[in-house]
């Protein structure tokens, strides 16, 4: 390994605006069959299918409807 590097022709990573987070979110067992159902049937991962599911409301300015059962 050098003792210096020159970093002088570096770019920024173009890629850093799409990093994903890891975070720990609690759903309902019903929530995570119905995605996996749709995972099995796509062969998408359902972490993805969540994913688009939760991009798509954030871009259509969706609301949750708040009501519990």
């Amino acid at each position: 390994m050098r003792e210096q590097y020159d970093f002088t022709t570096a770019a920024a990573n173009p890629y850093s605006k799409r990093l994903r987070k890891p975070v720990t979110i609690r759903l309902d067992v019903d929530v995570i069959a119905y995605f996996k159902a749709h995972a099995a049937a796509t062969g998408v991962p359902y972490q993805t299918l969540i994913n688009l599911y939760l991009a798509d409301c954030v871009n259509s300015g969706r609301t949750p409807a708040l009501t519990w059962v």
